[in-house]
């Protein structure tokens, strides 16, 4: 599975943003799929996941601002980002994950960076 993740930028505090995220290769043996972001000397931090049947999680610093979204079909997967804060500056990073044979055990793949800057 190969992700390509797109959209980022700078805004002010309060505008909009929307990343989008497209997959490629053995895409249908996708399960999960989110955004994860990373500061500079930090770990790396759930932002928001779905399930393939519709179920979301979101980190609780930006729940109520960003939605995820998700086609099936085409198996790619979009944050709308609303609100942003200063805070939310960092690079966002695409995750899906596949099942694998062993029971619970998922085999996770990373898209590249986009940057995503907020300033007050």
């Amino acid at each position: 599975v190969q992700l390509q993740a797109s959209g980022g930028g700078s805004v002010q505090a309060g505008g909009s943003l929307r990343l989008y995220c497209a997959s490629s290769g053995n895409i249908g043996s996708i399960d999960g799929m989110g955004w994860y972001r990373q500061g500079t000397g930090e770990q790396r931090e759930l932002v928001a996941s779905t399930t393939r049947s519709g179920r979301t999680n979101y980190a609780s610093s930006v729940e109520g601002r960003f939605t995820i979204s998700r086609d099936n079909a085409k198996n790619t997967v979009s944050l709308q980002m609303n609100n942003l804060k200063p805070e939310d500056t960092d690079v966002y990073y695409c995750q899906a994950d596949t099942p694998t044979k062993i029971a619970g055990l998922s085999r996770w793949f990373w898209g590249q960076g986009t940057l995503v800057t907020v300033s007050s």
